[in-house]
């Protein structure tokens, strides 16, 4: 199944309704969102009461399911980074929404950091971690070489200023630190299938949109090497019911979680899941 990305556009099915194309970068192989919304005019796309990260409701059986989805995926996440700590155990998450990962990260024994943009979440946030997460501007703040772990779960997509942010984590990153990087993955057989409807895609508030190539040439630039990556199986079911949506107006389970078993089934093989965790190593 090849999927045609000349002049390819997709609509914004959140918020404001716009359609934007997605323009393949040649030097690393991801797609930018075209055109993308100025700094001023960006908060504007994240002003929606089903922004699930910005907020702890179960006002649905969408909504519900998902927050038990995330609860296994804590779990899976903190055994992740343990089998990376160091003596001090110093975390950083950039974009940690409510607070959750740092939380239960706090609760076993880790230093943590939280960066969080959103008002809303991040008041949220602070009543769970002891007021340990940050606006955006303390990136800039931190000294040099101050954590063994940083972690950006379905983040790096949302960041302006690509470079400028890769640069920023090597610089905080101690050597031989720990870069965690999950993002959606455009070349999963989901994305194929659904193409313009492709809930991951989530324009304009995803602004690149990665493969496994391009994560490891915009990382080498910097020197940090790219060591493993790992699937999150259950974005493809999770992805694959909000694209059923985009596409026919209204949720199909049934259809919505055979779309995502294919999927995984597929990148068995293939290794394209819907969404991979890339960990990378500070040289």
């Amino acid at each position: 199944m090849k999927q045609n990305l000349n002049n390819f556009k997709v609509k914004d099915h959140s918020v404001s309704g716009e359609k934007f194309k997605l323009i393949i970068n040649s030097e690393y192989g991801f797609l930018e969102t075209s055109p993308q919304p100025s700094l001023e005019k960006l908060p504007d796309y994240y002003k929606s009461e089903d922004y699930i990260s910005h907020t702890d409701s179960k006002r649905n059986l969408f909504e519900k399911v998902y927050h038990v989805i995330r609860k296994i995926s804590l779990k899976k996440k903190l055994n992740l980074i343990n089998s990376f700590s160091s003596e001090e155990k110093n975390l950083l998450d950039i974009g940690c929404g409510t607070g959750d990962f740092l939380q239960i990260a706090k609760q076993n024994n880790w230093n943590i950091f939280g960066i969080e943009p959103n008002d809303d979440a991040r008041k949220i946030a602070n009543k769970k971690t002891n007021n340990s997460v940050y606006k955006i501007e303390q990136l800039q703040k931190f000294d040099s070489n101050s954590f063994d772990v940083i972690s950006l779960w379905h983040v790096l997509e949302h960041l302006p200023n690509l470079n400028e942010h890769i640069n920023i984590f090597k610089k905080l990153l101690k050597p031989n630190g720990t870069l965690i990087i999950a993002v959606p993955n455009y070349k999963s057989y989901d994305a194929k299938y659904y193409k313009e409807f492709w809930a991951a895609y989530d324009v304009p508030r995803h602004l690149w949109h990665f493969d496994k190539t391009s994560i490891s040439k915009l990382f080498s630039k910097v020197s940090m090497k790219l060591i493993k990556t790992k699937p999150m199986r259950y974005d493809a079911f999770y992805v694959s019911l909000l694209s059923e949506k985009y596409k026919h107006g209204k949720m199909n389970p049934i259809k919505g979680f055979w779309i995502g078993f294919i999927s995984n089934l597929k990148a068995i093989s293939t290794k394209e899941s819907s969404s991979l965790i890339y960990i990378l190593k500070n040289s």
